[in-house]
């Protein structure tokens, strides 16, 4: 049977060893992270069915992470924080997030919202999205590009991929005609710390439509909306 893998993200030493205690013990998979940029990385690499996430983290806002999660992961969220105001749950909860919670917390009853948040979603990891680009069929799955038996005899058979080349690709193909901001994606990707070079965006873009689009100077499926964002079009 497959273990439930939970992300909690929380820069609080002792909230972060009190979840790892309760959830461990309930023979949950447990990932944690003091940040959010290394949340999100651990959720790229291991995609969650269930996130526990501060919101007042200490290098971005969490109601950010809950937004960049939102593109392309259907894990269940649960946000928490010492601050109740109706503007951070309202904030959060107009993100993506699927609860609140307050601190402090009794661990019993975080427990017990998370199953009643997995009994109303499904297991992210269990998504085996597969899409067409061009002459090619991606599994997002087991992160392969192969040639589609239609395509041209010059087409090569595999593609590679590098790993940034897959996080954006991952994030873009999991929101079909879905306008994705180009902060979002470098704040999933790179970090808080690389919202600020939207130049490594368009060069790995740029490369992933050489690599998968028929006519890279003329893209038909990953689009660049000027000012907007970006999106792939199925």
């Amino acid at each position: 049977m497959t273990r439930t893998r939970v992300l909690v993200v929380d820069g609080d030493p002792q909230v972060l060893h009190a979840l790892r205690s309760g959830l461990s013990a309930l023979d949950y998979e447990l990932l944690t992270a003091a940040d959010g940029a290394i949340g999100l990385e651990f959720a790229a690499q291991h995609p969650p069915d269930l996130v526990v996430l501060e919101l007042a983290l200490p290098d971005v806002d969490g109601t950010e992470i809950i937004r960049g999660l939102r593109y392309w992961s259907k894990a269940a969220i649960l946000a928490m924080s010492a601050r109740s105001d109706a503007v951070d749950i309202v904030g959060a909860l107009d993100a993506g997030a699927d609860g609140f919670m307050a601190k402090p917390f009794d661990p019993d009853v975080l427990i017990a919202r998370l199953r009643a948040l997995q009994r109303r979603s499904e297991p992210a990891h269990t998504d085996e999205a597969s899409v067409l680009i061009g002459h090619f069929s991606i599994d997002l799955a087991a992160k392969t590009v192969t040639r589609r038996a239609d395509a041209p005899c010059h087409v090569p058979q595999r593609i590679h991929l590098t790993r940034t080349e897959w996080a954006i690709l991952e994030i873009l193909a999991r929101s079909p005609g879905k306008l994705v901001s180009g902060h979002d994606l470098l704040l999933h990707v790179w970090g808080p710390s690389g919202t600020s070079q939207p130049a490594n965006l368009r060069f790995h873009l740029a490369r992933l439509r050489k690599k998968l689009e028929p006519e890279p100077s003329c893209p038909r499926q990953l689009i660049t909306a000027p000012g907007a964002g970006y999106l792939f079009q199925p």
